[in-house]
């Protein structure tokens, strides 16, 4: 052979093994993620009780109506009136939801003081929904002050300041008792280092006061200690509520998985979800070995102010949000996708927004956008 047709040569096969590559390559790249394969029986719809409640409950929960219809989502709901001034939560509506299984519902308001209990304690206690999960994060196209925030916060759901045990010891002087037990603290824990694993996610930070609540605090504290040798995988640390306030409001990035008791999971929830975006578009849940309860994610304003409900002007993402939740929930990842994709994109374009989130928007005009976008 000529030495000039050398050079030519390994030219032409040069281009033809890249030609092979890019073909198979490009043949085979996945188009999506590996297929989600379900039981016989498994696109059967499925009941959901639905519970409105008070103020803006009934424009978002509606909204939800009207999205899951428009994406033909294999569930149908099981509405009840429950208020947030009825003395307890009706017992057909206890026997739906263990029935169900899963339930969606709006802010219920508490009445302040007057010793009419809470209809939301009232649920997660019934029910032993003792996880409550909050997911504080920032959408894409919505300006915030801090960027790379995605906090999910499970705070313990039964006991502790929220147990309601109160009392006048003399006129003038009431005591309330806060109540911390190894199994509620142990099975809190466990269920925060569960979802981070099942999650992949990487880091687990328990909050609490065990430098004054040496006690009560203290258990709560040394059982997430006993639980994290189990999940060596899974980094572990401790911070205590104030300084964790300060952190979350000036680093809240360095958070990932964070473990409350009670009170403080409130607190904490709140103050993240306003860091994130706002209250009005964090998604959450409360969830117990049997049954699972899917709301706005942060309380402050979940029943809204009047104003809101007159003009209907509400913004219904958060629960879109929860909704999609509840879907994966459910065992339906395809529509819980299609869901969040189609909210994530109308955040993200900014013509549809309301007025806590800079824009003007009804929460129909919010509706129509997410159903327009739905794929």
């Amino acid at each position: 052979m000529a030495p000039r047709t050398l050079p030519i040569l390994k030219q032409l096969l040069s281009k033809s093994s890249s030609y092979n590559t890019n073909f198979i390559g490009s043949r085979f790249a996945p188009k999506r993620s590996v297929t989600y394969m379900p039981r016989p029986g498994d696109g059967a719809p499925r009941p959901v009780t639905l519970i409105p409640g008070d103020g803006i409950g009934p424009l978002v929960t509606g909204a939800v109506e009207q999205v899951m219809d428009a994406m033909h989502a294999p569930v149908y709901f099981e509405r009840y009136e429950v208020h947030g001034d009825m003395k307890k939560v009706p017992e057909e509506v206890l026997e739906s939801i263990r029935k169900n299984k899963v339930c969606l519902k709006g802010g219920l308001a508490t009445p302040m003081g007057g010793g009419v209990s809470s209809l939301n304690v009232q649920l997660r206690k019934e029910l032993d929904l003792y996880a409550s999960l909050v997911n504080c994060f920032n959408l894409p196209g919505l300006p915030t002050r801090h960027q790379n925030v995605d906090i999910v916060v499970i705070r313990e759901n039964t006991e502790g300041e929220y147990s309601g045990l109160e009392h006048e010891v003399v006129p003038g002087v009431v005591e309330s008792l806060k109540v911390i037990t190894k199994f509620c603290s142990e099975r809190i824990a466990k269920y925060a280092f569960e979802y981070a694993y099942l999650n992949n996610r990487k880091k687990v930070t328990a909050v609490h006061k065990a430098n004054i609540m040496k006690l009560a605090d203290g258990l709560f504290l040394e059982s997430c200690r006993e639980v994290a040798t189990k999940y060596p995988g899974i980094k572990y640390s401790e911070i205590i509520v104030d300084n964790c306030c300060m952190q979350l409001v000036s680093k809240p990035e360095q958070f990932d998985v964070m473990v409350t008791p009670n009170l403080y999971g409130n607190l904490v929830a709140n103050t993240a979800a306003g860091i994130a975006g706002g209250t009005g578009v964090m998604p959450g849940g409360n969830v117990g070995a049997d049954h699972a309860v899917f709301e706005q994610g942060a309380s402050a304003g979940n029943v809204g102010h009047q104003k809101l409900v007159e003009q209907k002007k509400a913004n219904p993402v958060a629960l879109l949000l929860s909704s999609a939740m509840m879907l994966r929930h459910l065992q339906f990842p395809s529509f819980a996708d299609r869901l969040e994709t189609a909210v994530k994109r109308v955040i993200s374009e900014g013509k549809y927004r309301t007025k806590d989130l800079g824009g003007d928007s009804s929460t129909q005009e919010i509706v129509d956008a997410v159903i327009a976008t739905l794929d």
